[in-house]
């Protein structure tokens, strides 16, 4: 299998559109066209990781977070980031990044977490805003299955756990073929009557490119009428975060003890408690801060997440309990994740899940 064929699945599923503006998602180094030998998934890419993959016998390392996060100018080795790509590159070992972008998918890292703690009927925490656009084509009557099904393939008409779902409405198109065209149908000068079918789907926004490449290359008019219309819907189930409810209340110190345990933590940095039980829980895997706003408007008794800086805490405001677990404490499963993905979809191909712990954090 080459390597194109690994990351093309995994961004059937985690598009790199979807990733954050700042974030650096893909193939990192290496070329797409490589046969993979075997695949070594990690949390973070370093030279103890690199040295993994070598006695693996790995030309593939998966990880979630980007060792290239910031521009490189130079390659000499100053610091870990240019020794872990030059190591890379000297051994021919391809890195493949998959962070915000497997972050914001409905069953990516938060999903895990979720599944970790117990959780029921999990929903995204923030939303995507922008990101959802209606397209409607004009389709011959006769092309419309052929058109719709090529969209579907394409990745539109989602919506949940729904596939194919379009709507659409007959009439009449008309139209005359100036003499340097070349036309489906009807004569060149000739005002033409076309009994048709608006066709319209719902697109994610960065899958707007593949959706109109499939229209271009099976709709059988040499012009194609279409409009790409922007909405303001925001996407339930692309974004940010979590929040869903335990199967039974606990009290606050048997939960902060279950999170301990569950996530292998060394301590929790936690706010005041509020002496009530936990019920409906918001967590957010690696640096989540910036969502404790929306947890505590949605109800959160707990928000989980890890990176909260110490005058954040006081933002709590007694509304909820801030339980900061360690950025990879909350992120550490997402390499079992990643394998079970791949393990899905190709079951004859076993990547290696990484033994080396890349937890710069130490606890005395």
């Amino acid at each position: 299998m080459k390597i194109a064929e690994l990351t093309n699945y995994l961004e059937s599923l985690a598009p790199l559109g979807s990733q954050e503006s700042y974030d650096n998602c893909g193939l990192l180094t290496g070329s797409k066209n490589t046969q993979i030998t075997n695949a070594l998934i990690t949390l973070d890419c370093t030279e103890a990781v690199l040295d993994e993959a070598i006695q693996k016998n790995c030309n593939l390392v998966i990880a979630h977070h980007p060792v290239i996060f910031k521009g490189l100018k130079k390659l000499t080795g100053r610091t870990y980031v240019e020794r872990t790509i030059i190591k890379a590159i000297q051994h021919n070992i391809a890195i493949y990044a998959l962070h915000t972008n497997l972050d914001n998918f409905q069953f990516g890292v938060n999903k895990k977490i979720g599944d970790l703690l117990g959780i029921r009927n999990p929903a995204i925490l923030q939303p995507a805003e922008n990101k959802l656009v209606k397209l409607s084509v004009f389709v011959p009557a006769d092309h419309t299955e052929q058109v719709m099904n090529a969209l579907f393939e394409a990745g539109a008409g989602h919506i949940g756990n729904y596939s194919d779902c379009s709507f659409s409405a007959s009439g009449t198109g008309t139209f005359k073929a100036s003499e340097g065209a070349n036309p489906f149908v009807g004569k060149k000068g000739e005002r033409h009557l076309e009994p048709e079918q608006k066709l319209e789907v719902l697109v994610s926004a960065h899958r707007i490119h593949e959706t109109l490449q499939a229209l271009k290359r099976v709709h059988p008019y040499e012009e194609i009428a279409y409009d790409l219309v922007p909405l303001l819907n925001t996407n339930r189930y692309e974004g940010a975060g979590m929040i869903g409810e335990l199967d039974a209340p606990v009290s606050e110190t048997e939960f902060l003890t279950r999170l301990k345990k569950t996530f292998k933590t060394g301590a929790i940095r936690h706010t005041n408690l509020r002496n009530q039980t936990v019920k409906k829980v918001a967590w957010c895997g690696g640096s989540g801060s910036f969502l404790l706003s929306k947890a505590i408007s949605a109800g959160a008794d707990f928000y989980i997440t890890g990176d909260f800086k110490y005058h954040e805490f006081f933002d709590a405001d007694n509304q909820l309990v801030i339980a900061d677990i360690g950025h990879f404490e909350s992120e550490q499963f997402t390499i079992e994740l990643i394998g079970a993905l791949l393990q899905e979809k190709f079951p004859t191909f076993a990547p290696c899940l990484a033994e080396t712990n890349t937890n710069p954090v130490n606890y005395f």
